[in-house]
């Protein structure tokens, strides 16, 4: 018999009295108590309810909870139809939960109604065995919402300019095969003047600026097409599209630094010195970078990265108690199944698109660098391929964000490309090169180098 291994009970596995779900719809939602019966001790007692997702429904629903003091309020996250519920309930002073809809599975078997549902929520609500989901304070939800729409509107850019690409191609002008970017001022003035009806190659060519100016030969070439009136007109269209993105692209990016700059815990302070008993001169208060600043220090991050970063996460570490637990919120480490003696990783998961999505971004670039990061991606894709080398890459760079995000005295130190080689047992390394040869039948003796 083995050594009983004690588990301690999670803070959100607490069993409560008065609890309260929600089954969200678009139109509406079904509501259900259980709180204990007045009379039977032991029992409990089950309403069930409609109420339509309108403003002023889902405020009498608060007012009513609170009356009959419901400790917690449980939602399933379906589509965005929960978010009504969960910030006119959380405005009215309610502890409210989003759970994950995977978590709430009915049990197999059982008929499947919006009403059981509810109940099933309820149960589940009331003897703790649901994990909340992390819903960002209102300032990061707004935040979030201005980034979310710049990288949305940023792909939207992009497809109009491949559109521009495609319809050059179809007038038979191979702009693209000389010109890095279509888009940039040599390549802007190009399509201007082929949609102002100038098809000459030689006075195309001649609009070439820097360094483009050498390839005069190849453009040439390139802008000798079949463009036509039509073709002028669907690149005038594509034009004023990607210059209104452009001008709404920008605009975001304005009040996303508004929106940062006005959080306290995001813009520089004073730190006053720690006293270490010495005596001596005064020391002078260090002043504490923005967090934008310090997030930009780490190979891989810009500045817009740091943006992302901190409207997907927020500020507060405090929801992640540490850099595992946020790894593991984010999809970007393995699940752990273990059957008997076997262990094995399984998938990561899908996790939050736009943080994967951006911190795959910044381990691209950190890949590219000549720093710890970049030699970590280049010691693990000989191994594991490039696509796990990535995902390892963007794991260390969300560690270090938690650790810069959790602490805002602390700076980021690159370890330098060359970490793992200074830390190399040398004699261990020397006995394993010493033990191959002999197993290949070699003598070995050694002679320290003069």
């Amino acid at each position: 018999m083995g050594v009983p291994e004690q588990i301690e009970d999670e803070e959100h596995e607490q069993r409560l009295e008065r609890v309260a779900a929600i089954d969200v719809a678009k139109a509406s939602g079904k509501v259900c108590t259980r709180v204990p019966h007045e009379s039977k001790a032991g029992s409990r007692v089950t309403l069930v309810w409609d109420v339509a997702a309108t403003t002023n429904a889902i405020c009498e629903l608060a007012a009513h909870l609170v009356e009959q003091r419901i400790e917690r309020v449980v939602l399933e996250s379906t589509s965005d139809y929960w978010r009504p519920f969960f910030y006119l309930l959380e405005a009215a002073g309610l502890c409210v939960w989003l759970v994950n809809a995977s978590d709430v599975k009915q049990v197999s078997g059982r008929p499947k109604t919006d009403k059981l549902d509810a109940v099933w929520l309820a149960k589940l609500n009331e003897r703790g065995m649901l994990r909340p989901s992390f819903v960002p304070p209102a300032d990061i939800r707004r935040l979030r919402d201005y980034t979310r729409l710049r990288l949305d509107l940023t792909r939207d850019r992009t497809r109009n300019k491949q559109r521009m690409e495609k319809l050059l191609e179809d007038a038979l002008i191979k702009l693209s095969t000389v010109a890095t970017d279509i888009f940039g001022k040599s390549g802007r003035d190009m399509i201007e003047a082929l949609i102002a009806g100038n098809n000459d190659p030689k006075q195309l060519a001649a609009l070439a600026r820097g360094r483009m100016r050498v390839k005069h030969a190849a453009l040439v070439q390139a802008l000798d097409g079949r463009f036509d009136a039509h073709h002028a007109d669907l690149a005038r269209i594509l034009l004023d599209q990607v210059d209104r993105l452009d001008t709404q692209i920008q605009r975001l990016t304005t009040t996303i630094d508004e929106l940062i700059a006005a959080m306290p815990t995001a813009a520089a302070s004073d730190q006053a010195p720690t006293d270490t008993g010495g005596g001596g001169s005064e020391q002078q208060p260090t002043t504490t970078l923005p967090v934008i600043a310090r997030l930009d220090e780490v190979p891989g991050i810009a500045k817009h990265t740091a943006q992302v970063i901190i409207a997907e996460l927020g500020l507060d570490m405090a929801q992640f108690p540490t850099a595992g637990h946020l790894v593991s919120w984010a999809k970007l480490s393995p699940r752990t199944i273990q059957s008997g003696a076997r262990q094995r990783g399984g998938k990561t998961g899908k996790g939050n698109p736009y943080l994967k999505g951006i911190l795959g971004e910044a381990a691209a670039a950190a890949a590219k660098t000549d720093t710890f990061l970049g030699e970590r991606y280049r010691r693990l894709v000989k191994r594991r391929g490039k696509l796990k080398a990535l995902v390892a890459v963007a794991r260390s760079i969300l560690v270090i964000v938690w650790h810069l995000l959790a602490d805002p005295t602390i700076r980021f130190r690159d370890l330098g490309p060359d970490f793992h080689t200074r830390r190399v047992n040398t004699d261990r390394k020397i006995r394993s090169l010493v033990h191959q040869l002999e197993i290949l039948g070699h003598t070995v003796s050694l002679q320290p180098a003069a």
